[in-house]
């Protein structure tokens, strides 16, 4: 039996605009996971910077480039701890500002990720639509893809992780009221849908008039919830992955009887539509 990696999906509440406080609290999170034994640990959409600035320039003024102070000093407590991060950030990029993700393990950063679909909310109104399509790294063992918040209302953006070998989508997340059915429902049929595990790590908390509803989440390859947090406290879940369980893509039920694989049994030939823009 292959040795499972345990993950950990850090609900937390970022301060608005205090970078240097939310890194601390990133580090200590961090710190946390790898004494439960996490060898990775997912933190919240715009976890280092806060979601709810109401312009551009306020968004820039708490940007912080990809390859800086911030990122070094999660690579240092990834060093002392073996114990690999995902955090979200608002990234600057000469002129460019992205709601942005981090992977970085002991080693430095990994790889990065630029929210795609932008829902008209917060920082979200004043960034530029991310620029590069979804990406897998591999981190602590795992085969890892991340989207952000938005991006997993649409089935396109995980499946396209999944076609490229994730074991594991992490969906960082700022999710308001009115997002329950995604936190209860879109996580496990995600899962289950692309045969991954599937994780969203939502904040918690009250920003710019917005409460965010917590309710993060770790789902398997099934379907089936390992962990689920509550709607208000800060706290660390904790789940025990397999990758070969995200990497066996034919499901037999009953042998020879009752047998599928999503990905085999696909016909992409219809499915041309699904990459055309809505006209008018």
């Amino acid at each position: 039996m292959a040795e499972s990696i345990r993950v950990a999906a850090v609900q937390m509440e970022p301060l608005l605009g205090q970078v240097d406080h939310n890194l601390g609290r990133i580090v200590a999170g961090l710190k946390a996971a790898a004494s439960g034994g996490a060898k990775l640990a997912v933190f919240p959409e715009c976890a280092l910077s806060g979601y709810g600035f109401a312009s551009r320039e306020e968004g820039f003024a708490h940007a912080v480039p990809l390859e800086g102070p911030e990122t070094a000093a999660v690579a240092e407590a990834a060093r002392e701890t073996g114990c690999a991060c995902i955090f979200g950030f608002l990234e600057k990029d000469g002129d460019s500002l992205y709601n942005a993700c981090a992977l970085v393990g002991p080693e430095g950063v990994v790889g990065n990720y630029r929210k795609i679909h932008l829902p008209h909310l917060g920082i979200d109104m004043h960034v530029d639509p991310g620029n590069r399509p979804p990406a897998v790294y591999e981190i602590a063992g795992l085969r890892v893809g991340v989207l952000i918040c938005y991006d997993g209302a649409f089935p396109e953006a995980p499946r396209l992780l999944a076609l490229q070998g994730a074991d594991l989508i992490a969906l960082p997340t700022n999710w308001p009221p009115r997002s329950e059915c995604q936190a209860e429902h879109m996580v496990p049929t995600r899962a289950m849908e692309n045969v991954v595990y599937f994780m969203a790590v939502n904040r918690v908390g009250t920003e710019s008039g917005f409460r965010f509803i917590g309710a993060s989440s770790i789902a398997d390859p099934a379907g089936a919830v390992l962990a689920r947090a509550n709607d208000s406290e800060e706290t660390i879940l904790f789940a025990d992955l397999d990758p070969q369980k995200s990497r066996t893509k034919r499901l037999v039920r009953v042998p020879g009887r009752h047998e599928i694989d999503r990905f085999a049994d696909r016909r992409p030939a219809f499915y041309g539509p699904l990459a055309e823009p809505i006209s008018g």
